[in-house]
């Protein structure tokens, strides 16, 4: 990229101007006063958006994976998948996975439980840099347990397993809890009429212990869910009432100790619900709960929740899939400020889809097929040292293999670092221009209001008085049609 300084001040008022010029611009016609960004190899385009994509697959599991849950150890960087290995009698297994790119390989499988392990979750211990996971004992009268691991390298070992429920635990899910650093983990109770429970873990050293068990909802709870707010400090924990015609209910959650405290129920979906999960959008501070809607020809459904001191509120239901959906599995992408869904449609495809949180709503992107023969046991994990989303499945189109894969979701060629100005005239694809760049006043704006800042919108550059994500400031409008670029 070549700048030179145009003395004159020719046709900009007062403001001398840097004029760049450019070949190949690669971003196909640019017209005149669009925005423009600068590329890795030094030609420059319009701002666009990027379409999604997912990376090759890997197996981490060569027998029929089931029970499959995943999370991120940031504290070494890895994703770990904990499962039901069905080609080794059902033990319950984990495996280390580390992104590279749009890839992902994995270690060896560790067993964490030599007899069969079902309900199987997994959280990750970000105060101790554990992952602990918590699964039902078949061998011992279903109870509830948990197990503490460790990462090394691409290896992972386990602690002595802890019973946290001496009776039949179903339908479990966990959680960490960073403003107390514990874990939380809720269930259904088959040993007090499947009520909905909950109960904090401490991690110390390679073990757990745990408090009592806190009774949150007198009646059936399914697909318990759990997550935390940090801007709060509270826990939501998110089900299906099964005692009430499978309405999509939670509780905002207050941990002190060793024991956790609930407010009222509030119902978020009064349809019937299935296949539940939850993530915090720590950009916006809301929860985001997704789920399949049975009350609305089972479409996947997400809605956007407000935790205000022991209560939630919530927005109008947002559809991102209109199809029959089986599984979701949610992550939120800090990169990107996106929501990232995985989910199985009723044909057993794998689609996923991103979607950005305004307000009490979501926006959602085009979804992609991640998967087009058959998948199951769908979950999606984030790893945000390499900013990205990781999807981990079972492969009906690989006999059912563990396997897992990289998602690059829709996103902006617009940088925090990219933007250089505007064009001044239009621009054929190969041909050189001249660029209003830092400090110099574009000429070639319309209905701006003087005196206001304004942003490049991520979606196709045109100015906003509302920063996006990324937030990037195109500079002051002095008139209708003139803006001071920034310098």
């Amino acid at each position: 990229v070549a700048a030179y300084l145009d003395t004159t001040g020719s046709d900009n008022g007062l403001a001398q101007v840097i004029r760049v010029g450019y070949s190949a611009a690669t971003g196909g016609t640019i017209a005149d006063g669009k925005a423009v960004i600068v590329n890795a190899n030094g030609t420059v385009s319009s701002v666009g958006e990027a379409a999604a994509s997912v990376g090759s697959f890997s197996v981490f599991e060569e027998g029929t994976t089931q029970e499959l849950d995943s999370t991120f150890d940031s504290s070494n960087n890895k994703i770990v998948c904990a499962y039901q290995d069905n080609g080794n009698s059902n033990h319950g297994t984990a495996v280390v996975g580390t992104v590279s790119g749009t890839s992902i390989s994995f270690g060896t499988p560790a067993v964490f439980k030599s007899n069969p392990a079902s309900d199987i979750s997994c959280t990750f211990d970000s105060s101790n840099n554990k992952v602990v996971i918590m699964f039902r004992d078949s061998n011992d009268n279903n109870y509830g347990k948990a197990v503490v691991g460790t990462v090394s390298g691409t290896s992972i070992s386990f602690g002595s397993e802890v019973t946290f429920e001496s009776a039949t635990m179903t339908n479990g899910g966990i959680g960490f809890d960073t403003t107390n650093n514990k874990v939380v983990i809720a269930y259904r109770d088959g040993g007090n009429s499947n009520y909905g429970t909950a109960v904090i873990g401490t991690v110390s050293g390679t073990s757990i212990s745990f408090g009592t068990p806190v009774v949150y909802h007198s009646s059936s709870s399914q697909f318990n869910r759990v997550v935390h707010d940090s801007s709060t400090g509270k826990t939501l924990i998110a089900f299906r009432d099964g005692g009430d015609s499978n309405k999509g209910k939670c509780y905002v959650g207050t941990v002190s100790g060793t024991s956790i405290s609930f407010g009222s129920v509030v119902v978020y979906a009064n349809a019937g619900t299935s296949s539940i999960d939850t993530a915090f959008d720590s950009i916006n501070n809301k929860v985001v709960i997704s789920f399949e809607d049975t009350g609305n020809s089972d479409y996947g459904t997400s809605i956007v929740g407000t935790i205000s001191g022991t209560s939630i509120s919530f927005g109008t239901e947002v559809v991102f899939a209109a199809e029959n959906v089986n599984e979701t599995a949610i992550c939120y992408d800090t990169n990107l400020q996106k929501v990232v869904i995985a989910y199985k449609l009723e044909s057993n495809v794998g689609k996923v889809i991103s979607g950005t949180v305004s307000g009490t709503s979501i926006n959602f992107d085009s979804a992609i097929v991640f998967e087009d023969a058959s998948t199951s046991f769908t979950q999606i994990s984030y790893d945000s040292s390499n900013n990205k989303p990781v999807i981990s499945f079972a492969d009906g189109g690989n006999s059912n293999k563990g396997t897992s894969t990289v998602v690059t979701p829709l996103q902006s060629t617009l940088t925090t670092e990219n933007f250089v100005g505007f064009m001044k005239g239009a621009a054929l694809d190969g041909t050189n221009g001249e660029i209003f760049s830092s400090c110099s006043i574009a000429r070639n704006q319309t209905s701006l209001t003087p005196g206001q800042t304004y942003f490049v919108s991520p979606t196709d550059g045109a100015l906003s008085l509302t920063a996006g994500s990324p937030s990037v400031t195109a500079g002051t409008a002095i008139s209708n049609t003139e803006l001071i670029v920034k310098g």
